[in-house]
C-alpha cells in the first residue's frame, strides 16, 4: 500500500489530467456534440469522455518533470 501511495504522489498529474479531460470530453459532447450522429468522436458520450481522458493525460504529461532516478 505504501508503494502505491508513493507512486501516486510522484505521478499525480496523470489522474488529475484524466479526470479533467474526461469531464471536458463529456461537457463537449453535452454542449456541442454531433447533431447528425455520424461523428465518430462526439456521437456518444462514452467516445467523447474516452478521447477527452486521453487528451487530458497527454496534455498534463507535458508538465511532468523528469526524475533523475
Amino acid at each position: 500500500m505504501e508503494k502505491m501511495i508513493e507512486i501516486l504522489k510522484r505521478n499525480w498529474l496523470y489522474p488529475v489530467g484524466a479526470i479533467i479531460g474526461g469531464v471536458g470530453g463529456y461537457l463537449y459532447w453535452f454542449y456541442i456534440g454531433c447533431e447528425s450522429g455520424n461523428c465518430s468522436i462526439t456521437s456518444s458520450p462514452i467516445n467523447s469522455v474516452i478521447w477527452g481522458t486521453i487528451m487530458g493525460v497527454l496534455l498534463f504529461s507535458i508538465f511532468k518533470r523528469g526524475d533523475n532516478k
